[in-house]
């Protein structure tokens, strides 16, 4: 592996690292992009274009000014965390000796739990589109929404699907989650109807072919998506957020509600860590005591 102690030099060679060896999305690749450029020019106006001028005293005046500009702790958390993963290469390959980053802890952040909307909410969506939409356009949105709360997708996964990636026949869906990681979700007896009706208006015979396309025949993107989600969430509900991660959120919550196993609904979101997965087991809790409040004679 190349070595340099130019700052940009190292920064690229990481950059090519992560997206080539760690597979990183591309929309991961961007925003980790974008931080440490922000960093770099941080360091420009220091004087410094080294990476072996860089000691913590440096990255701690680089949090100083990133909080002087007014920017949320989950904004500089992510910033930090671009900045300890590249010093963790550097150092991990011995193009730098010590670690800036060793005594540089993330700031605090009390994690708000995500917003929820009800399965009656979500089913109301239903009677919108048909009431909008004639067959093929109304059978293409439902799916869309079937898949997204049914499988709990991301909204890039749900994008890159083909139309090879689902098995009606074992009621499987194939999804390419972060990190190009694959992983086999169930798709549910509801959801096969849903399904097989929208497949009925696709005639697409290459099963290569993208499982959902727009009014030009590409593949559907994510803002897409997000317009077609923002559109009907804020007919049915007042809550904050109105994106695609709403549906998932909702049916990770809905699950652990129901009794699933933590560690099933790990895999079926398909998280690497566990401790992603349990903010919905906060989100299950409070709604509990919210039921407690509302209905116990006690409360």
């Amino acid at each position: 592996m190349k070595s340099t102690k130019d700052l940009n030099e190292a920064v690229k060679i990481f950059l090519t690292e992560f997206s080539g060896v760690d597979r990183a999305s591309v929309n991961t690749l961007q925003a980790y992009k974008k931080d440490l450029n922000q960093f770099i020019e941080f360091c420009q106006d220091q004087k410094i274009d080294s990476i072996t001028k860089i000691t913590d005293k440096i990255i701690r005046r680089f949090v100083v000014s990133l909080n002087s500009s007014d920017l949320s702790k989950s904004s500089i958390s992510r910033k930090l965390s671009a900045l300890r993963k590249l010093f963790n290469f550097l150092v991990k390959n011995d193009i730098l000796e010590n670690n800036p980053m060793s005594n540089i802890p993330n700031p605090k952040i009390k994690r708000k739990l995500p917003d929820i909307l009800s399965l009656d909410s979500f089913l109301e969506i239903y009677t919108l589109i048909d009431q909008e939409f004639k067959v093929p356009k109304a059978a293409q949105l439902k799916a869309i929404f079937e898949l997204l709360y049914g499988c709990a997708l991301r909204v890039s996964e749900l994008c890159s699907l083909n139309i090879s990636d689902l098995d009606i026949n074992s009621k499987t869906l194939r999804i390419t989650g972060k990190g190009s990681k694959m992983r086999i979700v169930p798709i549910g007896e509801k959801s096969i109807p849903v399904i097989k009706t929208y497949l009925q208006t696709n005639n697409t015979a290459s099963k290569a072919a993208p499982l959902f396309v727009d009014s030009d025949g590409k593949r559907i993107n994510r803002f897409y998506v997000y317009d077609i989600v923002k559109k009907f969430i804020s007919r049915v509900s007042e809550i904050e957020k109105k994106s695609p991660h709403i549906l998932r959120h909702s049916a990770a919550t809905h699950m652990l509600d129901s009794g699933a196993d933590l560690m099933a609904v790990k895999e079926f979101l398909g998280h690497e860590n566990l401790t992603t997965t349990q903010i919905y087991t906060h989100v299950s809790i409070e709604r509990l005591k919210q039921t407690y409040k509302k209905a116990h004679p006690k409360s």
